[in-house]
């Protein structure tokens, strides 16, 4: 080796010097980039560790893209893994939107109305679209996005011509909404925060999958999901969801897309929340 440069390098280019033609040769392929790790911090010893392998080990068979999020104050622990990966929303950005309508309702100085009521109790317990388009369109695109400022979600991109199940969402914002609804802040008031996590408290039968699975008994659930088929991407199914008791107090976001079917992205995230659920409460 010398001047740095391989032999077969000074061989190429005297041929090419010489005008005689030389096969380009592509340069050794590197390997395929290694998925993304999950990531766990805990004040708790041996906890992050547990969550880290369990987590890993939950998705490893498991097709498609997943994110997730964990936050419990308890323990001070925090997993993550593609917290940034921009997701559609599907219905899970029913949650921002009454969270929005309470924060500009406490701007004004007032209570919901009657109507508002309903439509905000048909929109997170039964994922009613008629009443999330209606409350979308009511707040507009203004009152959406300065909420989505004073909550710190900024990576959070509102869907365009009314299309709200089309919102970008990350991980991130998610947990960041979810820490808002559980604990006292300057964005939202504590009647707000009640009441939002008490209509995802009787979100019906049908729709309480997801991040609620394996919750052991005697914890309390507040959950709100979304699923939405597309041409690319196959099934978006994603699950945000708080919980609380057995000595601790955690928020959880799965989103996924890439899924064949919506069972199989159900699946997918009830693997994750299951391990989650049983480490925590084994913490």
């Amino acid at each position: 080796m010398t001047s740095g440069i391989s032999r077969r390098a000074r061989v190429l280019a005297a041929a090419v010097g010489t005008g005689v033609l030389v096969p380009l040769v592509a340069a050794a392929t590197p390997a395929a980039a290694a998925p993304p790790a999950v990531t766990c911090t805990s004040a708790k010893a041996g906890l992050a560790a547990k969550l880290k392998k369990d987590i890993t080990a939950a998705l490893a068979t498991r097709k498609g893209t997943v994110a997730v999020g964990l936050y419990d104050r308890s323990t001070n622990t925090t997993c993550t893994l593609r917290a940034s990966s921009a997701y559609d929303s599907a219905s899970v950005v029913k949650v921002t939107v009454l969270a929005a309508l309470l924060w500009d309702a406490k701007k004004a100085n007032r209570y919901l109305t009657d109507r508002e009521n309903t439509l905000a109790k048909a929109m997170i317990t039964k994922s009613d679209n008629a009443a999330t388009s209606t409350l979308w369109k009511q707040l507009g695109m203004t009152k959406i996005k300065n909420f989505l400022t004073a909550a710190g979600m900024t990576q959070t991109k509102p869907g365009a011509n009314g299309y709200w199940g089309l919102t970008q969402i990350t991980v991130t914002d998610e947990q960041k909404l979810l820490k808002l609804l559980t604990a006292k802040n300057a964005v939202l008031s504590d009647n707000s925060r009640a009441y939002i996590v008490k209509l995802m408290g009787q979100v019906v039968s049908s729709q309480r999958w997801g991040t609620p699975y394996g919750v052991p008994s005697g914890v309390s659930v507040a959950v709100k999901n979304g699923w939405l088929q597309r041409s690319t991407n196959g099934w978006r199914v994603h699950s945000v969801g708080a919980f609380k008791g057995g000595g601790h107090d955690y928020v959880m976001t799965v989103l996924s897309h890439g899924n064949s079917t919506m069972n199989y992205g159900i699946a997918t995230i009830q693997a994750v929340a299951k391990v989650i659920h049983k480490d925590l409460a084994a913490s």
